[in-house]
C-alpha cells in the first residue's frame, strides 16, 4: 500500500507502456487493411433459419460483413458446446454500430441446421445463424474464428482472420477482467506473489486456478458444473430460469 503520489507514479511509467501497445495496435491494424484478398464464389449456399441462401445474402446489401466461426458438437445438449465459441458469441449479439459503418455480421457454424435453431432459441440469440456444414472454406472449414469479407457487386472476398486469442478483443469481458487486481483468475496468468487465484478454492476447482468452464457452465448458485444441473452462466441471469435436467452431459466435456 502507498500514497497516492507514488501510485500515480507507477501508473504513469505504466501509461507509457500502453501507449505504446495501443500505437503497436494501430500499426498492426494498418498492416492488417493491407493484406491480399482470396476471391470466392459468393453464390454457395449457407442453410439459415428459413433455409438455404447464397452466402452473398449475408451481406444485407453492405459492402463489409464480419462473421464469428462458432464451432459445434453434434448431438452434444446446449452446455456441452465450446465454451470459449459461446462467450465470444454472447459478446457479439449487437450489430447496431457494425450496422452504422456499413457492416454486417453473422455468426456461421458446421452444425446440422436443426440443432443450431434449438440452440439459438435457448440462448436468446438475435443475430442470424447459418448453417456451413460440408461447405468448403473460405465460407466453412476451421471454426472458432473471427472472418472479414468483402463485396463488390456480386464479387466476394476473403480479407482476414483470426488465430486462437485474436478472438478476445471483442470479448469485453475479458478486457475488463484484465483491468481488475484479481485480473481473470485463470492459472496461467502471472500474478503477484500471494495474490489469490480466484476460484481455487471453491468446489469443482482444481487447486492451480479455474478451468474454462467457469466463464461458461455452472449450477445456479455460479459453481462450474458438467451435472445435468448446470446451464450456460447468461442463462442463470434470466427471471425464471431453472434447472433442465435435459442439459446435463453423462460423459463429460468434449
Amino acid at each position: 500500500m502507498v500514497d497516492l503520489a507514488t501510485w500515480q507514479t507507477a501508473r504513469d511509467e505504466l501509461l507509457v507502456r500502453e501507449k505504446a501497445h495501443t500505437h503497436e495496435g494501430d500499426a498492426i491494424a494498418a498492416a492488417r487493411r493491407r493484406l491480399p484478398m482470396v476471391e470466392f464464389d459468393g453464390t454457395v449456399e449457407v442453410v439459415g433459419p428459413d433455409g438455404p441462401v447464397p452466402f452473398l445474402d449475408l451481406f444485407q446489401g453492405r459492402d463489409e460483413l464480419v462473421v464469428y466461426k462458432h464451432m459445434w458438437y453434434d448431438g452434444a445438449p446446449h452446455q456441452g458446446q465450446c465454451e470459449g465459441c459461446t462467450t465470444t458469441a454472447w459478446h457479439l449479439d449487437d450489430a447496431a454500430y457494425l450496422n452504422a459503418r456499413g457492416v454486417s455480421f453473422a455468426v456461421l457454424t458446421t452444425g446440422r441446421a436443426d440443432e443450431v435453431a434449438a440452440y439459438v432459441a435457448f440462448m436468446g440469440y438475435t443475430q442470424p445463424w447459418y448453417s456451413v456444414r460440408d461447405v468448403a472454406e473460405p465460407v466453412g472449414g476451421a471454426m472458432g474464428y473471427l472472418t472479414c469479407y468483402l463485396r463488390e457487386g456480386d464479387r466476394t472476398f476473403l480479407t482476414y482472420s483470426t488465430t486462437g486469442r485474436g478472438n478476445e478483443r471483442v470479448n469485453s469481458a475479458m478486457g475488463l477482467l484484465d483491468m481488475t487486481p484479481y485480473g481473470r483468475g485463470e492459472a496461467w496468468e502471472d500474478n503477484p506473489e500471494g495474490r489469490p487465484v480466484l476460484g481455487d478454492v471453491r468446489e469443482g476447482y482444481p487447486a492451480e486456478g479455474r478451468q474454462a468452464c467457469w466463464y461458461w457452465r455452472s449450477d445456479a448458485d455460479g459453481n462450474a458444473t458438467w451435472g445435468p444441473t448446470g446451464r450456460p452462466v447468461p442463462q442463470w441471469t434470466r427471471p425464471g430460469a431453472g434447472p433442465v435436467e435435459s442439459l446435463g452431459r453423462q460423459d463429460g466435456p468434449h
